[in-house]
């Protein structure tokens, strides 16, 4: 196992991406806390699948936007899985319009969550891993942040500062054997997509633009941040990887 007594942290735990993510953490052998904000029952499920590995589980409710939230919850997981070596900020969200309907509700929202929330936990994490001079950071940012995409100035001006805040990361924390990397996705199939009314239109617009003529799963980017959590990848850092099945070339 990739990850045999590793301590891990993942924002959004309780569908789609971070419960994939979170799984695998801890198929690979890492005790996992992760958040949530309304998913509860999902949450406890994910917690129990997690226990029924013989790992440690912890789900905790939290508004990522909120930087007291954000160290409550960074406290409650040192507390109770013993330490801290992995973060994985993946909880965001999209809120679409055209920029000239947008409102400043809109926009400030997405921002909070999507880029704030990351900052909000790296700052109460990034302290823990500098003094023990081991550990890894990896953000979940978009594609959408490399290109931009119609409808979305706000989610993808989010991603995309993702994207300089992980460059600015790494360079800070690299003196002390941190590394800090984003993974990009395409479109992927979570419930999210499932509900949405767009949904058909979406993967047509996605699967004209893959190579590979499929949509992504949570579990090939769940494959990837195992990967960059593990000691196999101590040599990379500051990189942004694309999961899009060459839907982004």
């Amino acid at each position: 196992m990739l990850l045999e007594g590793k301590k891990a942290l993942v924002t959004g735990g309780s569908q789609g991406i971070g419960a994939a993510i979170s799984l695998e953490l801890a198929r690979e052998g890492a005790d996992v806390c992760f958040t949530y904000r309304r998913h509860e029952a999902e949450a406890r499920d994910y917690e129990a699948r997690i226990r029924g590995m013989g790992r440690r589980a912890l789900a905790v409710p939290c508004d990522i936007a909120s930087f007291a939230d954000a160290e409550r919850v960074v406290q409650t997981a040192v507390r109770e899985l013993g330490g801290l070596d992995i973060l994985v900020n993946n909880a965001g969200m999209n809120w679409d319009a055209v920029s000239w309907k947008m409102t400043e509700e809109q926009w400030d929202r997405v921002i909070a969550v999507n880029l704030k929330g990351y900052f909000n936990f790296t700052r109460h994490v990034a302290p823990l891993l500098k003094e023990q001079k081991s550990g890894r950071i990896i953000n979940i940012t978009s594609i959408n942040g490399l290109r931009g995409k119609f409808g979305q100035t706000n989610y993808s001006a989010s991603k995309a500062g993702i994207i300089g805040f992980t460059k600015a990361l790494a360079k800070e924390l690299g003196a002390f054997q941190v590394t800090v990397n984003a993974v990009a996705p395409g479109l992927i199939e979570t419930s999210m997509l499932r509900e949405s009314e767009s949904r058909d239109k979406i993967i047509e617009m996605a699967m004209a633009e893959s190579a590979l003529k499929r949509i992504g799963r949570p579990e090939d980017l769940a494959y990837l941040v195992a990967f960059l959590a593990s000691e196999r990848a101590a040599h990379i850092t500051g990189e942004v990887i694309k999961v899009d099945g060459g839907q982004y070339i």
